[in-house]
């Protein structure tokens, strides 16, 4: 049994204040469930932390999000008008699907339909009639296939190189060839396991009939003004502040015969112990062997050996008296172009996030080999 005394009970209890986190802990107390979350950080958000600095505004973690599902659309919605305005969202122009590529000595455009497909300096002509063959191409039997490798075999080496390289290292930090496909780029997998063909299923998704939640998905690049850390905080606005415990220390939780048994040490000093139906982690994996301590080696062990890529991110702010064109989301560069550098973002695609004649970059560098084998 466990100890009544100072015994605090909720229906779930989740650790981390993360983007992951917010958003679990909101939709279940939007659908009426007690909720309580912990966090190690003195600030909600986790690698979403936007900073202001003479007149600029810049972000330390992801710059921008993409209204990729009728999830993302619906969040969005319902935060804006529940914190009464308190944050909108902005929406980047026509110039965001610009991205750029480096190759050589300078940035290519990334092509964006089958002319520019051909006529780009990005990818070898043998690929480029190579992908003419993809429909045809048998489908993959290895369920755990890396992205790389089945990139190469459907499109070429070069598409590998100059495209889904430097995309998985904007997104992830990562080598296509260690990242498995199904898990990375699961609608990816799909496309070939239920249609044969990324470009014969790409063709019949776009054909399917949508739904007026489907078309909410509409695949545009946002941030807020203010930063996106307006986001997470209109989120624990929502959740109520009460329910969220920041700067704690020595997080446990096991099982007991009522539900998991939490136990932590509040920003007060004080020692804390909360009752809960069931627990929801969504911190890092390398954080688990001492939240979990009920868990086996072996099976821990499993579990929390998880990669992470390291990854510095430095802003420089750029006054933009000589009206310099930043009409594109960003560059990416290649590993195989052997550059200390994965790439670099253009916040100035939001005219807000910055004061007039003011535009704030965002370099990512990553020290490749450590991140190739970290």
């Amino acid at each position: 049994m466990v100890e009544e005394q100072n015994l605090e009970k909720t229906e779930v209890l989740v650790v981390g204040a993360g983007l992951t986190g917010l958003t679990t802990a909101y939709q279940l107390s939007k659908s009426g469930k007690k909720v309580h979350v912990v966090e190690q950080r003195k600030r909600v958000g986790g690698q979403i932390q936007t900073f202001c600095e003479d007149g600029f505004v810049f972000e330390s973690g992801p710059t921008t999000g993409s209204v990729s599902t009728p999830e993302v659309a619906e969040l969005m919605s319902d935060l804006t008008i529940s914190s009464d305005g308190k944050f909108l969202l902005e929406t980047a122009p026509d110039s965001s699907k610009r991205l750029l590529i480096w190759k050589g000595d300078r940035f290519h455009d990334l092509p964006s339909g089958p002319l520019s497909a051909i006529s780009t300096p990005l990818f070898r002509f043998s690929d480029k009639i190579r992908i003419l063959g993809e429909p045809w191409r048998k489908k993959g039997t290895d369920p755990d296939e890396s992205v790389g490798r089945l990139a190469c075999r459907r499109l070429g080496k070069s598409f590998v190189d100059y495209a889904v390289d430097p995309f998985l290292s904007g997104v992830y930090a990562g080598d296509p060839d260690t990242l498995i496909t199904r898990y990375a780029l699961p609608k990816l997998y799909n496309l070939e396991q239920n249609y044969g063909s990324f470009i014969r299923g790409s063709i019949a998704k776009a054909n399917e009939p949508k739904t007026d939640r489907d078309r909410l998905a509409t695949k545009k690049v946002f941030s807020a003004v203010g930063g996106l850390s307006q986001i997470p905080e209109a989120e624990a606005d929502a959740i109520g502040h009460e329910h969220i415990s920041l700067g704690v220390k020595n997080v446990q939780v096991k099982p007991s015969n009522e539900g998991w048994l939490t136990t932590f040490v509040d920003n007060m000093e004080q020692s804390r112990q909360l009752l809960s139906h069931y627990v929801v982690t969504t911190c890092g994996a390398y954080c688990l062997p001492e939240l979990l301590p009920f868990v086996g080696k072996e099976q821990m062990d499993a579990i929390a050996s998880l990669h992470y890529a390291p990854v510095m991110e430095v802003a420089v702010g750029v006054r933009n008296d000589w009206g310099g064109d930043y009409r594109a989301f960003g560059g990416l560069v290649p590993t195989c172009e052997h550059k200390k550098i994965l790439g670099i973002f253009f916040v100035i695609l939001f005219p807000r996030a910055g004061s007039s004649g003011r535009c704030a970059l965002l370099l990512f560098h990553g020290w490749r080999e450590a991140a190739r084998t970290a």
